[in-house]
């Protein structure tokens, strides 16, 4: 799976695998089917290694689409330089991440650089039943669970134009010791072995075109039928 994406990867920008959850032919207006079975909302989920800039691109997104809210998710990490509570992440203590996955409050967890990240599934679920559009920033691992657990959800999965150019970013950070880059790197290559379990990969080679791209997915997936005509009842009197 890494070999096919190193030689595809360069070659198209964004990639749609034709996921089809329902057909216009057995459409029944009358009968609308949501986006995730029982919620009325959209839930996106964007994927992709460390340094390929999934963060900015959700950021960019938030920026031009005020009708898409960001869940923030629960990490044992402690905060980088410019990162703030509640608004990046909830920063809590291993102690404090373990008593509540033990409640059983996470849509999602995984550990990922060693550290434990979590999804508040009450927050999700809520947003979703009041017509709310998500997007969840989770790895691969946590998009697995997600799936299994909310179907009808759109996987997007970012990449960089390459290796190399992941590399260059990484260390142009600052962030991060050599020793841990390295650990990223190698983290990567598993990561985009899992790019083809995604509804849609976009290469980030050029950071406008990667968020008209990431865009472009979310307004195609308001534009499906089953989501036109859950969010807008009048169209059953046609």
């Amino acid at each position: 799976m890494v070999r096919q994406y190193r030689l595809n990867w360069r070659s198209s920008r964004t990639l749609g695998t034709p996921t089809a959850r329902m057909s216009q032919s057995t459409f029944n207006a009358s009968q609308p089917i949501p986006a995730v079975p029982g919620r009325s909302g959209l839930l996106f989920i964007v994927s992709a290694p460390s340094g390929a800039g999934k963060t900015s691109l959700l950021q960019a997104l938030l920026q031009r689409d005020p009708k898409i809210g960001l869940s923030v998710s629960y990490t044992t990490r402690a905060p980088r330089p410019g990162e703030q509570e509640g608004r990046h992440y909830h920063f809590v203590s291993r102690e404090t991440f373990q008593r509540m996955l033990e409640r059983g409050e996470f849509l999602e967890s995984a550990l990922v650089h060693g550290n434990h990240y979590g999804t508040s599934e009450r927050w999700v679920t809520d947003q979703l039943d009041a017509g709310a559009n998500i997007v969840l920033e989770i790895d691969w691992q946590g998009a697995a669970q997600v799936r299994r657990r909310l179907p009808g959800c759109i996987g997007i999965f970012v990449l960089p134009p390459s290796m190399e150019t992941l590399e260059t970013r990484l260390r142009g950070r600052g962030q991060d010791a050599p020793e841990v880059i390295a650990r990223r790197l190698n983290a990567a290559r598993e990561e985009v072995s899992h790019a083809g379990e995604f509804d849609y990969v976009i290469i980030n080679d050029d950071f406008d075109r990667a968020v008209d791209d990431l865009r472009a997915v979310v307004r195609a997936t308001r534009l499906r039928t089953a989501t036109q005509f859950a969010a807008n009842p009048r169209l059953q009197q046609f």
